[in-house]
């Protein structure tokens, strides 16, 4: 006899005895853990001599269900292949088996070998976390068929009511020794000491047992609480249930360091539960920018666990999301690509290696500037040009091919969703519930489009090829170019392009409407979508500090028609800020944000600079708490390697001699500049540091530099602002009012356009 249950998908993961053990959230609010069976397919390809010997060898394991040659097709060969095809009973012998064959047949190329459970229970049942099914089962728990009544690919998806546990620790581990346990669910919160181990281990248990959440959310969870936790669950000899599956340990994923984007990353050992969730705020990959609304919605379209779609970098999602379509539509996923680049010679390098388009911004402020943006550009080239490394590439966007590859089929639902979810978000009220929820899925996928054309470069990626990437690029190029030429013919002047974005101005144009034509005009121009980001009050573009004569293409900031700003390249947008600079840029600019135009602005300058002076002050007597002037900054090499150590890696060897401690490649060390020798002192170094040890000196350069990012429009250089910051031997406000009324000259000559910049303070030191 059998049972039905509608409910949504929790989790899911491998047997310890057989198949899948399936967690689902019943309509009614019950948990449920359910067991299926599950075949697991793998191909592997090679001469006849070396697939015979791998059938002998393969007819002797007992999990090897069946075994049969097929014809099937690998998408980087043109005509389909010969390979053997092995069913095995479950993931788990599968996993073990292969292992063994990869020792035993190096050569053989295998297909289909390491596709995780998720993604093959979603190509053959259509499951991702979160999806409402209808299951039914029999009374030892065994599924006897699940459908999935809904889409991963849904705007409005429900959610169960979800249960949360919050655990952090009262301190941080890294700067101070924990003294107790903070626990929150709900409203409802309660502290647990962490002096009485046998009573915190206890009393948790109760608690997991009470409120047997879906989340656990923590801090710190993955690098101290979970391993804390653990050992004081052994040391007293009491369990600790953090899994809802009784008969499972908690999962550890091994740290790792790897190279992105021009940077050394790691990833921290994680802690992974069965039946819950566990997700390290601190660690999560992007849950600063979207939170688990987002965390959801890219466990939702990539079909990776709920915990691993928060940890992991978009680019595991959209390999998970490549395969998934590579498995419904039967094409053959390989373990390792085989093709490598086609050698090009210098000049096929010259045309086709060029990168996306930069056109020099013209430094200075402007007013009433339009920022208009392609929807997801490269995504959106993407699919236009049928760009896929197994089908004929285009020149520019014109299709060469008419099947869709693996990629465009892959990104092609993903941006209709983003593009509906951006349309639909737009005519909600903004900070409202439901427009949050909005926003940080469309960031999710935001991210996964993002990552998806440097994936097509990428060496390892299993479905990349580089002159596929260059494709991309090359299609970028030309509507970029396109853009332009249309923007110009309508009488717009292109201030600025940067790769997938062009700033536009024309006397007498300031509302949307004045701009509705040019971005009509080039959507049918380009057959891409475009819209328009805003239109500036007022916009400053910044050079290098290098040389003020050369611009840079992303050093900028400005101020919006309703008040809100925009600002890239400079220090507030570094990760490596102490959060007091940070702070004080952020108030400065948002002084000069209340400007309500180009005449208004000399006026807020004087309130910009009355928070500089502030700061300055708040440093020279010691009112700038300690946490405020931490400098977190990345270890990029070992630190044996380094030649002339970095600040970073000088905390990092200080680290390593009084405590043991190793900062790995990648990971990020905390410090404070210090006078003397070495200069640094690493913040999780254990005892206090004394404020008259601080190098305020080093501070107020790294102040000035980022007041200067402010105040450059203004003809208000670095040199400058160091010099009177060490030196204050003119009045500030004499200086300051002869510039003031020099700005106010300029700008009130200026109703439109380019603002020419003041001359700046002028011998501020006597």
């Amino acid at each position: 006899m059998s049972v039905r249950l509608r409910g949504w998908l929790l989790d899911l993961y491998e047997d310890i005895d057989n198949g899948l053990r399936i967690w689902f959230i019943s309509e009614d609010g019950t948990r449920v853990c359910l067991h299926q069976a599950m075949e697991v397919t793998f191909y592997a390809s090679g001469t006849n001599e070396e697939l015979r010997s791998l059938w002998i060898t393969l007819k002797r394991y007992p999990a090897v269900l069946s075994l049969q040659r097929e014809t099937r097709r690998d998408a980087f060969i043109p005509e389909p292949i010969t390979v053997l095809k092995a069913v095995v009973d479950s993931p788990l012998h599968q996993a073990r088996l292969f292992r063994e064959l990869q020792q035993r047949y190096p050569r053989l190329v295998y297909y289909d070998a390491d596709i995780s459970s998720n993604i093959r229970h979603a190509a053959r049942y259509g499951t991702f976390p979160m999806a409402f099914c209808e299951v039914d089962y029999d009374e030892t728990g065994l599924i006897l068929s699940i459908r999935v009544l809904n889409s991963r690919w849904d705007l409005a998806p429900v959610h169960p009511v979800f249960r949360i546990l919050t655990l952090e620790p009262n301190c941080d581990p890294g700067r101070g020794e924990p003294s107790a346990l903070r626990v929150q669910c709900g409203q409802r919160k309660q502290t647990l000491l962490l002096e009485s181990s046998g009573e915190l281990i206890h009393k948790l248990n109760q608690v997991l047992k009470q409120v047997d959440p879906d989340f656990i959310l923590s801090s710190w969870g993955d690098t101290w609480l979970v391993p804390t936790l653990l050992e004081f669950s052994k040391r007293e000899g009491e369990k600790l249930c953090l899994n809802r599956d009784e008969k499972r340990d908690v999962g550890w994923q091994k740290e790792m360091s790897y190279f992105s984007y021009g940077q050394i990353i790691c990833r921290a050992e994680e802690a992974h539960l069965f039946g819950r969730c566990h997700i390290d705020q601190r660690s999560a990959m992007m849950w600063r920018d979207y939170g688990l609304d987002g965390v959801l919605e890219s466990a939702r379209v990539t079909t990776l666990p709920i915990e691993n779609a928060a940890r992991v970098s978009p680019g595991s999602g959209i390999s998970a999301m490549q395969m998934l379509t590579a498995l419904e539509h039967d094409i053959l996923v390989p373990w390792h690509k085989q093709q490598v680049e086609v050698f090009k010679d210098g000049m096929d390098l010259i045309q086709r290696d060029r990168g996306g388009l930069i056109y020099q911004p013209i430094v200075g402020l402007h007013a009433n500037v339009a920022q208009v943006d392609f929807i997801s550009m490269y995504p959106a080239i993407i699919i236009k040009g049928n760009i896929s490394p197994e089908v004929p590439l285009p020149n520019g966007i014109i299709p060469a091919s008419e099947e869709l590859g693996v990629v465009p089929l892959t990104l092609k639902p993903l941006y209709e969703k983003r593009v509906a979810l951006k349309l639909r978000s737009a005519g909600l009220v903004k900070d409202s519930r439901l427009s949050k929820r909005d926003n940080a899925r469309a960031s999710a996928l935001k991210w996964l489009l993002v990552v998806c054309f440097g994936f097509l470069g990428y060496k390892n990626a299993r479905f990349g090829r580089i002159e596929a990437h260059e494709a991309v690029t090359n299609g970028g190029r030309e509507v970029l170019l396109r853009a332009k030429e249309v923007a110009e013919s309508l009488g717009f002047e292109v201030l600025h392009m940067y790769v997938d974005a062009l700033w536009l101005k024309k006397p007498g144009s300031s509302k949307k409407a004045d701009f509705q034509e040019v971005l009509n005009e080039i959507s049918l121009q380009t057959g891409l979508g475009v819209s328009l980001d805003g239109i500036y009050r007022w916009i400053a573009f910044l050079p290098s500090r290098m040389d003020e004569r050369v611009p840079v293409a992303n050093r900028y900031f400005g101020v919006f028609q309703d008040g809100s700003m925009k600002v890239r390249g400079i220090e507030a947008r570094r990760r490596d800020t102490p959060p007091w600079i940070t702070e004080t840029q952020t108030k400065m600019l948002e002084r000069l944000s209340r400007a309500g135009s180009v005449q208004d602005l000399p006026a807020c300058m004087e309130k910009a600079f009355e928070v500089f002076r502030n700061a300055l002050s708040d440093l020279r007597s010691g009112r700038v708490p300690l946490e405020k002037l931490v400098i977190a900054s990345r270890v990029s090499h070992e630190l044996e390697s380094y030649r002339s150590p970095t600040p970073a890696a000088r905390a990092a060897s200080q680290l390593l001699e009084q405590t043991g401690k190793r900062a790995r490649p990648g990971q990020k060390v905390r410090f404070i500049y210090t006078r003397g020798e070495p200069g640094v002192h690493p913040w999780e170094l254990p005892g206090t540091i004394d404020p008259d040890d601080v190098d305020r000196v080093k501070y107020i350069e790294l102040l000035a530099r980022a007041a200067a990012s402010v105040f450059h429009p203004f003809g208000i250089s670095d040199d400058q602002l160091k010099q009177w910051a060490h030196t204050q031997s003119v009045a500030l406000d004499l200086v300051l009012n002869k510039e003031v009324s020099h700005v106010r000259k300029v700008y009130h000559h200026a109703r439109t356009g380019r603002v020419e910049a003041a001359t700046g303070i002028r011998r501020i030191a006597g």
